[in-house]
């Protein structure tokens, strides 16, 4: 019962999140989480938190998918084993921060969560952590006691000298590699000695192109080894991939057959470039790798996908050159197909829920629609014909005469013509909106508002008119029956056929006159009291209650200020009777009405208008997002994980897969920094593979 209370004051009132928490966040918790069978609290593994980050349908070549459970340890802040919806929003939230692959690795270490890290605890899960045969880094050089103090002075690590350590560790365990391999101190490994110490600290970063072909370096000089020079070189250039993908970009671009040679991207390195200039060993270690497998010294792009993708793979290249343009083009034709249809069904959604909104906001307020057609169409010049004095004594005189049916006369047309109507008014708003809105934060310029509201109330006039004319006479006959002897009443196709195609179409410009300005109020004004009066929020819903007091509220200003408008049309649209001036256009009605019965009569009806237009467009706004809501478009939901690449592609063309995706995957990268057998599980005493977290303590 509790439940069923909470659920239907949520619905009226409305609801608002922690602020630290979104609801796709907490979706992405659920779907993954399991159940205590105690306290019946969901809570995430460290198996199922793998899950949750690191989808199993993506590619995990370069960084193995269980060492994603490192990360479990800087989720699990209490340190159970288990983390709650909390701790899920709150790792969620550390994503979400511009520099959270720097401080996710900070975090790991600070086990204590002081904002510190003591060198004993670095040290200590640094060893638990490093392979068995991993290359010797001495903590106690000079470079290192930079950044932890010496031996004898050890201090806590921050997070700013902690970062950038991290920043420039790689280099100093190239250093120090090579030094170890140097044997003979003479500046020179051999290649076999360089492949080893660039597997260990780059693995992770580098293509398999450049991985199968790294004893190759040495071939760029007349010797068989490889000197301190082509080490440092060769990490130059991997540092400084992004700088390299733009000048390379930039040089093909300019290039004629699409392909550029040394020469020609050291030129536009000195072109673009202030002080990263690049030197020539730098340039020979890049067209090196890159022209592996072009003799002719021009590359192309393609040639160097080879050596700037990471995700780059041997098997990959089987095929690439014959397929990779007829891919590009499928792929292209594929996306705009899947894009178009979705736009259709998303129209066809809008349309139903519209509809079905429409009807219920036109049927909830139709009484007072037909005394507002009753009052307007009362002429005051003609003495002794006032039969209503205002609009309480109309409601009064309808039911007196004509009985409660007689306060729904003609609503069934009126249904089956609003739906359309209503429909394609929303429709129309929320597309030409969402063409103008900011796509990451929704924000809209207020003119662009105005244009998108009026532009739905210029689209509905197409169902409007007819429907507003045969309604109009409908909800007249029944005061014509009790004053006029001998009138039979009509039905709603009579009506039609007697009027026509054309005659549907009478007064069709007032109609357009009163409809695009009401809507071109209304909408921005429903929308910026949502957000501005009544809070709504990504993080906070409203409440139906909210809703259709919003809805209400807009539509007074925009009822009332187009009452004028809509008075010329009600008169054009009523059949004149025997003795009434005959109206013959939009500016002779107006003229008339001015000159017979004053300027007051634009405004007859003006209450009762509001009273009708501005419940009818809460219930119908209400009722339309409650039921996108409850019925929302197939798909819509957030996907459950990225699709495609989560590493930039060649151009600088971004990654596709969601920002969470990819900051998990840089942290990793600037972790594995400090050893590439960081969070992999290790095999101990061949009882099988243990979590990362058993190795703790």
């Amino acid at each position: 019962m509790a439940t069923a209370k909470s659920a239907i004051k949520e619905s009226l009132l409305g609801t608002e999140l922690e602020p630290d928490l979104s609801l796709q966040s907490k979706a992405n918790f659920e779907r993954h989480a399991r159940t205590d069978d105690v306290t019946g609290e969901k809570y995430m593994t460290e198996y199922d938190f793998v899950n949750a980050i690191a989808p199993s349908n993506e590619n995990y070549h370069k960084i193995g998918r269980e060492q994603y459970a490192i990360l479990f340890q800087v989720a699990d802040r209490k340190k159970t084993g288990r983390i709650g919806l909390k701790d899920w929003g709150a790792f969620e939230n550390l994503l979400s921060k511009p520099d959270a692959e720097y401080e996710i690795a900070f975090r790991l270490f600070d086990e204590n969560g002081t904002g510190t890290i003591k060198y004993e605890d670095f040290f200590k899960l640094y060893n638990q952590n490093k392979g068995k045969d991993t290359i010797p880094f001495d903590w106690n050089c000079e470079w290192a006691s930079l950044y932890v103090g010496s031996k004898r002075h050890r201090h806590d690590i921050t997070y700013p000298q902690f970062s950038q350590m991290l920043r420039g560790l790689q280099g100093e365990r190239i250093r120090q590699a090579f030094h170890i391999f140097d044997t003979d101190k003479d500046g020179y490994i051999e290649p076999e000695d360089f492949q080893r110490i660039i597997l260990e600290t780059a693995r992770h970063k580098l293509s398999d192109h450049i991985l199968d072909n790294l004893q190759t370096l040495c071939n760029i000089s007349t010797g068989s080894k490889i000197s301190y020079a082509n080490v440092r070189a060769f990490q130059n250039v991997i540092r400084e991939m992004d700088l390299v993908d733009l000048i390379i970009r930039n040089a093909t671009q300019k290039s004629e057959d699409g392909t550029i040679t040394r020469t020609d991207f050291l030129n536009e390195a000195a072109r673009i470039t202030r002080f990263s200039l690049f030197t020539p060993m730098e340039a020979d270690i890049l067209f090196h790798f890159a022209g592996l497998d072009a003799t002719s010294g021009r590359l192309s792009l393609q040639d160097f996908a080879k050596v700037l993708d990471a995700s780059y793979q041997s098997a990959y290249a089987l095929g690439i050159e014959a397929a990779g343009a007829a891919s590009e083009v499928a792929e292209k034709a594929i996306s705009n197909t899947k894009r178009y249809l979705h736009n259709v069904l998303e129209s066809v959604h809008h349309f139903g829920l519209g509809s079905i909104a429409g009807a219920f906001g036109a049927f909830m307020v139709y009484p007072i629609d037909l005394v507002k057609t009753r009052m307007q169409n009362q002429r005051s010049g003609r003495v002794g014909q006032v039969l209503y004095k205002n609009s309480i004594d109309c409601a009064k005189k309808v039911i007196k005469n004509e009985g409660i049916r007689g306060l729904y006369s003609g609503v069934l047309p009126q249904l089956v013509g609003v739906a359309p109507e209503k429909a394609i008014k929303l429709t129309v708003n929320d597309l030409i909106r969402g063409h103008f809105s900011n796509a990451e934060t929704g924000a809209i310029w207020w003119p662009h508002e105005i244009i998108a509201g009026a532009s739905a109330g210029a689209c509905q006039v197409v169902f409007t008119n007819p429907l507003e004319i045969v309604k109009i006479r409908l909800q007249v006959q029944g005061e014509v029956a009790k004053t006029v002897e001998g009138v039979e009443r009509r039905s709603a196709m009579w009506i039609v056929r007697n009027l026509g195609l054309v005659g549907l179409y009478k007064g069709a410009s007032a109609c357009l006159l009163r409809d695009v300005p009401f809507s071109g109020i209304y909408f921005p004004t429903y929308n910026h009291l949502k957000r501005d009066f009544f809070g709504e929020s990504p993080t906070k819903k409203l409440g139906i209650i909210q809703l259709l007091t919003a809805g209400a509220i807009a539509g007074m200003p925009a009822a009332y200020l187009t009452t004028p408008c809509d008075v010329i049309k009600t008169r054009l649209q009523v059949e004149a009777r025997k003795g009434e001036t005959k109206y013959t256009s939009l500016r002779h009605c107006a003229k008339s009405v001015y000159r017979e019965e004053g300027f007051k009569a634009f405004f007859k009806g003006g209450p009762a208008r509001v009273l009708r237009s501005s419940p009818q467009f809460g219930f119908t706004l209400a009722g339309y997002e409650v039921l996108q809501k409850l019925l929302p478009m197939p798909g819509s939901g957030g996907s459950e994980g990225p699709s495609g690449h989560v590493e930039p592609a060649l151009g600088l063309q971004e990654a596709k897969a969601p920002l969470p995706y990819l900051r998990s995957r840089n942290a990793l990268k600037i972790i594995l920094d400090l050893d590439e057998n960081f969070g992999r599980p290790k095999m101990p005493n061949g009882k099988g593979w243990l979590p990362l977290s058993g190795m703790r303590g």
